[in-house]
């Protein structure tokens, strides 16, 4: 059957319930996948969510940081968690929904220096990388899996709203942008986003804080993906950028992504 599945970097989950809840009625997701909920598993507003319609669910979390959770309308025919570079930051889940591997990411930021030697959150985020690389290599090829969520790289030139004067940011560097380019080639993934999208075009789901008029310039990253395996290619019928929450009140800087998978 017709799968929807969302991604959204709610930036904090109990703050964000009511938007939360106005997505769903919008859109109506099968599936959700959450990064940044901000809330220890023992803490998480599951009565919440379940009076969504979300009767399935798994979580991640951690009290003011990181986190990730995926609710379900479906039955979970499986599920788990890995940790990655030794470090349980609580950045990964995933779910088998009618028989398509759903995996939830939040990548590492890397803070602001793009320099491993000088950064040790930039040394994280590229050996997270490099870690997915060599999970994709091994685990994704040949099955219909989605990946999905906050992966903190606009790898394209028209993944930002300034090409040339964010080469230096952290998010937007060469190195990074290569190395998710590894994780997609070593994976088989299609960019779900550029399927549908031509790469000349700009296209962003994030907005930051620190500049006010960020939203209202178009000031924009492309941080958060949706990847689909080649077994799944054929059934990719849209992918949508819901950018009208970025003007909610009280929003999250990033704004929910949403995949059409056909039947």
């Amino acid at each position: 059957m017709p799968l929807r599945v969302a991604t959204w970097n709610v930036n904090s989950l109990r703050q964000r319930l009511d938007h939360l809840a106005r997505l769903d009625q919008a859109q109506r997701p099968d599936v959700l996948c959450l990064q940044e909920t901000k809330v220890a598993d023992g803490s998480f507003p599951e009565n919440d969510i379940k009076a969504l319609g979300y009767d399935e669910l798994l979580i991640c979390g951690q009290k003011s940081y990181n986190g990730v959770a995926i609710a379900s309308r479906r039955p979970v025919e499986a599920q788990g968690r890995q940790i990655w570079c030794g470090k349980d930051d609580k950045r990964h889940l995933w779910a088998r929904v009618s028989g398509v591997d759903i995996h939830c990411f939040y990548v590492p930021s890397g803070g602001t220096i793009p320099d491993p030697e000088r950064n040790d959150k930039f040394a994280h985020k590229l050996a997270f990388l490099g870690e997915m690389k060599q999970w994709a290599a091994a685990e994704a090829k040949g099955r219909p899996l989605l990946l999905l969520g906050d992966l903190n790289v606009a790898p394209l030139e028209k993944d930002v709203w300034n090409h040339k004067k964010l080469l230096r940011s952290v998010g937007h560097t060469p190195g990074e942008s290569a190395a998710m380019s590894g994780v997609i080639e070593a994976g088989h993934f299609i960019d779900i986003a550029r399927h549908f999208v031509p790469e000349t075009e700009p296209l962003y789901t994030w907005w930051g804080y620190r500049f006010p008029a960020a939203f209202e310039k178009d000031y924009g990253w492309r941080l958060d993906h949706a990847w689909a395996t080649e077994s799944l290619g054929k059934r990719l019928e849209k992918l949508t950028i819901i950018k009208e929450t970025r003007t909610w009140e009280r929003p999250s800087d990033h704004v929910p992504v949403i995949v059409d998978i056909a039947e």
